[in-house]
């Protein structure tokens, strides 16, 4: 071979090997990247060419797919009820992604985790069409009905959540006003991307996309004395519901000469812990939270939840005990107000630690993943967060909640032949508290055999209620006792 003939195949020899260098970076190295790349439309074309798996409650689907016509997507997500079970399921779009259990568990759905590659490799071989597995949930089909009937029907916004105290396993997960994924589901510029349009917060002041139960916080209002009061307890400051609190009526908070007001013209002159949480006493638990002291505040605060994320597996927001206060702030803080906030998720896990006799369990609502042959891939075992209180203080506590809806303002939230424990509020809020209050009911049911199958916290927003009629009690107990009535039915 002479020496320009040698050079070409040298340099076609080169081009080759460059050739094979590239084609194995690209798919072993950038494949992930390009798989997951917004722009390959085959990716996406692939994505939506089979159904997708269900998410179920209660064993039936929730959610479920049909073929469409006039696209490369052969298939579009729908859903059952699809407002109601918004806040769980979240969304799945041609056009505009996905979002909630949709997204975390999109792997599963789809039919591309990795958990079913063994399974997927056996289908490609036999010529059988790749299936998306299941997520199965924990939520209680009735009780988030009730959830949301209950909702609907009070109008304005507003979210529940509904846990098993002794699991952790959110049984209603609920936010109004919602919206329907169903509408645009698919990828049409005109439909889709118009229901789309109209439901972002910019285009609608009822925010319906917002996930209440977990991405708002609130200030919890009296319904955060129940937090204050543990602290009391597990501090040592008091030792028992029927014992005396140090405090006189007016209590003028530390470094002012400001009285902390009560609502009302109620007996909180050294009532004792349980006469102060039945009547709702700003005076006792205030005084309480500057006693204890910032430092121990958001100790307990914390035992709670309350500063952390929390993941079930959708992200809640942190809800805020602030530091750094000095007394008369903590003895605002400690009755809801100045700086406290919360979601519906963190005072429904208060009240889920009080009747789990102060143990609180890590909420939850994926109960199991499923194969596309419904075979089991991964089971959620429930998991122990914190230990808030002793089962001693828990057990005083329970007793303290009881009488809030035997004797108090939870009266609304009884059920006959069933224990309930409650604490109301109406959470102050706006620029020198211009704006209609919000009402906080936080409860849990307690059956014959002492079990707790259910702890329950609402809160509505209802800017049209006349101001005066604005209560915890009112508004959203009737609601919690809704929730917890179906999750007892359920069980029988």
């Amino acid at each position: 071979m002479n020496k320009p003939l040698r050079r070409i195949a040298l340099f076609c020899g080169l081009l080759v090997l460059a050739l094979l260098v590239r084609d194995n970076w690209i798919q072993y190295v950038q494949a992930d990247e390009l798989k997951s790349d917004k722009d390959n439309r085959r990716v996406i074309i692939e994505r939506y060419a089979t159904p997708r798996g269900d998410i179920i409650v209660d064993g039936k689907p929730i959610t479920g797919s049909k073929e469409t016509a006039g696209s490369d997507f052969k298939y579009k997500r729908t859903y059952t009820n699809g407002p109601m079970w918004a806040p769980v399921t979240g969304y799945a779009s041609q056009a505009f992604g996905a979002n909630q259990l949709e997204n975390i568990e999109d792997g599963i759905l789809t039919g591309n985790d990795d958990q079913l590659f063994f399974r997927n490799t056996l289908d490609m071989l036999t010529g059988k069409e790749k299936e998306g597995g299941n997520v199965v949930t924990t939520l209680n089909g009735a009780a988030q009905k009730a959830a949301y009937n209950g909702l609907e029907k009070q109008g304005g916004k507003g979210a529940v959540v509904a846990l098993d105290p002794a699991t952790g396993a959110i049984l209603a997960l609920a936010s109004y006003p919602s919206y329907d994924p169903s509408s645009f589901a698919g990828n049409s510029t005109t439909t889709d991307t118009e229901a789309w349009q109209k439901l972002q917060k910019a285009n609608n002041d009822e925010d319906p996309m917002l996930n209440r139960a977990l991405r708002e916080t609130y200030p919890p209002g009296s319904t955060f004395k129940v937090v204050t009061a543990a602290a009391a307890l597990e501090n040592g400051l008091y030792t028992g519901a029927g014992q005396q609190t140090d405090s006189p009526l007016p209590w003028i908070m530390p470094g002012t000469t400001t009285p902390l007001k009560n609502e009302g013209n109620i007996p909180c002159k050294n009532a004792t812990l349980r006469e102060a949480l039945r009547v709702s006493c700003n005076s006792v638990f205030g005084k309480i939270g500057a006693d204890l002291g910032n430092d121990k505040m958001l100790a307990e605060a914390k035992k709670f939840g309350f500063g952390e994320e929390q993941f079930t597996p959708i992200r809640s927001s942190a809800s805020v005990f602030s530091d750094n206060m000095n007394p008369s702030q903590t003895a605002l803080s400690s009755i809801g107000q100045f700086n406290t906030a919360a979601t519906p998720l963190q005072m429904a896990m208060v009240a889920s630690a009080v009747a789990n006799d102060g143990t609180l369990m890590k909420p939850y609502m994926v109960d199991e993943l499923q194969a596309p042959s419904l075979d089991p891939i991964e089971k959620t075992d429930p998991e122990k967060l914190s230990q808030p209180l002793s089962s001693k203080n828990a057990q005083i506590l329970q007793s303290m909640m009881e009488t809030v809806v035997k004797d108090g303002t939870g009266k609304n939230a009884q059920i006959d032949g069933v224990t309930v424990g409650g604490k109301t509020g109406t959470a102050q809020h706006g620029v020198d508290n211009s704006e209609k209050p919000y009402a906080w009911f936080l409860s849990y049911a307690k059956l014959a055999d002492g079990s707790s199958p259910v702890a329950v916290a609402v809160v509505v927003e209802d800017d049209s209620a006349v101001r005066d009629d604005i209560s915890g009690g009112g508004l959203a107990a009737p609601i919690a006792k809704s929730v917890m009535e179906a999750v007892i039915n359920s069980k029988q």
